[in-house]
């Protein structure tokens, strides 16, 4: 599971519902939610 970090948290998350998105420019990214408080997190980069 991808990770990424949680502005409110303040700490690293593993992605909850990930959903691999291409960003205006073309890059992708992984696009979900925290699974303690429901952020929405985002990971630039291709999921493994």
């Amino acid at each position: 599971m991808p990770e990424a970090y949680c502005v409110k948290c303040k700490a690293k998350r593993e992605i909850k519902d990930p959903t691999q998105i291409t960003m205006k420019n073309g890059r992708p990214a992984v696009q979900g939610a925290c699974p303690v408080c429901g952020t929405k997190l985002f990971k630039i980069g291709a999921s493994k």
